[in-house]
């Protein structure tokens, strides 16, 4: 990249494509995502350090998601809750 492209002005007509509703959004060039894709899919969830990543399955995922939309806080206690278990004498 050259030092002057980061400085470039965009081209492109952002209050054209803010005024387009979902119904107007072309798609067609996106395959369909399927059941294997899901099956074979991971949550990589970046830590405060950015070399720190953490995989869940996307089985585990699934399953918290049916618990509600804060799965994310509750995949926190499941690992504290391990934590004060593992540390108990």
């Amino acid at each position: 990249m050259k030092k002057n492209d980061s400085n470039a002005t965009s081209r492109t007509n952002w209050s054209a494509l803010e005024s387009l509703s979902d119904e107007d959004i072309d798609y067609s060039d996106i395959p369909p995502l399927t059941d294997s894709f899901f099956e074979r899919a991971k949550l990589v969830i970046p830590s405060n350090e950015a070399k720190n990543l953490v995989e869940i399955d996307s089985d585990l995922i699934q399953w918290f998601k049916l618990k509600g939309e804060n799965y994310s806080h509750l995949i926190n206690e499941a690992l504290r809750q391990y934590i004060q278990v593992e540390e108990s004498p």
